[in-house]
């Protein structure tokens, strides 16, 4: 056999073949319903479709001449399936009855059995001598049969029906955390706008903190003297000037008077024109400079009982004349140096 011969051999057995039926072809599902001037069809094909396969529903109406029919609006009653594609046509056939057919093409939404629901056709009855409706109604009904069906599955006979995941059960998936970029720069514009705000409060605070009055920065000042040793000479000495200064500079900061730069002298004249300073207070102060003059400038040696005046006199002082006393700024935390060691303390030493 050549190769000429066995093609038309092969084309011949696959005519014979398309031509010669199927054993077990699966016929559409017809249904006819009848209602006297008019016939309803409806067909599905496939009867048995595989899943995912869509099957064509066709609804077709016969109804004799001067018979109006009301088709059924487009998916009514068919929600439960998915409509792939939708044909409405209307013909007079050759015996002048009016031929109306809708076409679904449907894809049901899984397998095992389904079932295409009763469909209502309406129509008015116009013939001469024949009754439009049953009394009492707008319009005849027809109401086709349902028609069940099996949607075929594409798994084996023999599979388990239940499945088991290789990974076991999957949980649910949380919802991504929410971004926290957006509440940081909302954070970073706030502290920059209350920035400036703060640094104005800061500073004030410190302000405020620093604000003492004369008597107790004279006060503070004393307390710290009198934490010093007080068992040599020098250190006498040295406790002397620097209660002199103290003295000196409150009376600078409270009264005005530029005590620290003039001598014991010069002071105490200034003190007799001070129309702020009381006589007792004068005299106080006189007493007070007298003896520190005779520990710094003369040698003299003051006994415990000496050195016990001094600090009462110019507590005393300090008690008498704390009130109204002009706010100052002044740091205790800063370094504090000794009234021995300033200038105007080196200045009246050598007066």
């Amino acid at each position: 056999m050549n190769r000429i011969t066995f093609l038309i051999a092969l084309v011949a057995l696959i005519a014979i073949g398309s031509l010669t039926p199927r054993s077990g072809w699966a016929q559409p599902i017809e249904k006819v319903s009848q209602s006297g001037p008019v016939s309803v069809a409806i067909s599905l094909d496939p009867p048995e479709p595989l899943i995912g396969d869509p099957v064509t529903l066709r609804i077709e109406v016969q109804a004799e001449q001067d018979v109006e029919v009301l088709m059924p609006e487009f998916g009514e009653a068919l929600d439960r399936f998915a409509i792939v594609d939708f044909v409405p046509r209307e013909a007079i056939d050759d015996a002048g009855k009016t031929v109306l057919s809708q076409q679904y093409r449907l894809q049901p939404a899984g397998s095992g059995k389904q079932a295409i629901p009763p469909i209502l056709i309406e129509y008015v009855d116009n013939r001469p001598d024949q009754r439009q409706a049953p009394e009492g109604y707008d319009a005849y009904e027809i109401l086709t049969d349902a028609i069940p069906f099996t949607v075929q599955s594409v798994l084996p006979d023999d599979v388990a029906a239940d499945l088991n995941p290789p990974l076991g059960r999957l949980e649910p998936r949380q919802p991504p955390a929410p971004a926290r970029w957006p509440w940081v720069l909302a954070l970073v514009a706030v502290c920059a706008a209350a920035s400036p705000f703060a640094w104005r409060a800061y500073t004030d605070w410190q302000r405020r903190r620093r604000r003492k009055s004369a008597y107790e920065v004279a006060r503070w000042r004393l307390d710290q003297l009198l934490r010093q040793p007080r068992i040599s000479a020098d250190e006498i000495d040295t406790f002397y000037v620097d209660l002199s200064n103290l003295v000196r500079h409150y009376l600078e900061d409270r009264f005005e008077l530029r005590a620290p730069e003039l001598t014991t002298e010069e002071f105490l004249n200034s003190l007799q024109a001070s129309p702020d300073m009381t006589r007792d207070h004068q005299s106080l102060l006189r007493e007070f400079l007298r003896q520190a003059d005779l520990v710094k400038f003369a040698g003299a040696v003051p006994s415990d009982a000496d050195i016990g005046r001094s600090i009462d006199a110019a507590s005393q002082f300090l008690e008498e004349t704390r009130e109204n006393a002009p706010l100052m700024e002044f740091d205790q935390d800063e370094p504090q140096h000794s009234e021995s060691q300033t200038p105007a303390a080196t200045e009246v030493r050598n007066v």
